[in-house]
């Protein structure tokens, strides 16, 4: 019995040295793949990934597409009621201008 559970405890230990080399083998790997991603991005500024989050971002998030909803509003109603491709265009090119200060006239604080 003594012969079998060392013969069972050496092929035990055996395949834990194994399973360890292949560890080392990966983990050197590893470590030569992210050396050379340093190398090859370490000049790039890292940035947060994604967009911001908290509660100025969705107050501006929901800002902007109430003023893009009313100046497309605006548009449409432009574009139904005139058939002049002239005050089309003006109205389109004003709207995209003006956004700013309709923004500010939406929004403002106080």
């Amino acid at each position: 019995m003594s012969k079998e559970r060392q013969q069972r405890r050496a092929v035990r230990e055996a395949e834990q040295a194994a399973a360890a080399s292949a560890r080392a083998v990966e983990a050197e790997r590893r470590a030569r793949k992210d050396a050379r991603k340093q190398r090859l991005t370490g000049w790039v500024p890292t940035q947060p990934s994604g967009r911001p989050t908290g509660v100025l971002a969705e107050k501006r998030s929901r800002e902007l597409r109430v003023l893009v909803a009313v100046l497309i509003a605006l548009n449409l109603l432009v574009f139904a009621f005139t058939r002049d491709w002239y005050v089309t265009g003006l109205t389109l090119v004003a709207s995209v201008l003006g956004a700013p200060i309709v923004h500010m006239i939406l929004f403002r604080k106080g």
